[in-house]
């Protein structure tokens, strides 16, 4: 006798598969893009920065955005750092550019995770905040993710509790601010 859950199952897909196969389709879009990104030379990395903030300025949704600023991240990682985003780590930063949770293991990766949603929305214009759990870990992520940020374009702060009152002003004015 077949089970009538199961049958049902197969049919239909569960909320949870629905929405990892539309994010895998994402990814997929971004994965189509690395060739070409790859042909691109380190000077042309802000320009396309400057392409993409130009682009919202004239009122395309930051979310068609999405895959041009993502397969950017990715190349500009695994030339400054040595780090190419795994697609698990793609999805990670869907997750976070939409404003959902997306819970990672230590050495997972959620500080690489975290540079493909901070550069998505620095191309607004608006300072992107990292809030990280203690001055250390703000002053190591702003450092090493720096480099990918400042290839792309972007300028960065970071906040300790040491930082002076001027000091903080100037950072606080960066493009991405730990």
């Amino acid at each position: 006798m077949i089970n009538p859950l199961k049958f049902v199952s197969k049919i239909f897909k569960s909320t949870n598969q629905r929405e990892l196969d539309r994010l895998q389709k994402i990814t997929e879009n971004i994965n189509s893009l690395e060739k070409e990104v790859k042909k691109l030379t380190d000077a042309e990395f802000p320009k396309k920065t400057n392409n993409l903030k130009e682009r919202i300025k004239k009122g395309e949704n930051i979310d068609k955005l999405l895959p041009d600023a993502f397969s950017l991240v990715r190349e500009a990682s695994r030339r400054t750092r040595g780090e190419r985003h795994f697609d698990v780590q793609i999805i990670g930063g869907i997750a976070l550019h939409e404003g959902k949770i997306a819970e990672m293991k230590t050495g997972e990766g959620k500080t690489l995770v975290a540079t493909l949603a901070a550069y998505l929305n620095s191309l607004s214009g608006d300072p992107v905040h990292i809030i990280t759990v203690n001055d250390y870990l703000a002053s190591r992520d702003s450092i090493w993710m720096g480099e990918i940020y400042k290839y792309l374009g972007l300028s960065v702060g970071c906040i300790t509790s040491s930082t002076d009152h001027e000091e903080r002003i100037k950072h606080y004015n960066s493009d991405i601010v730990y």
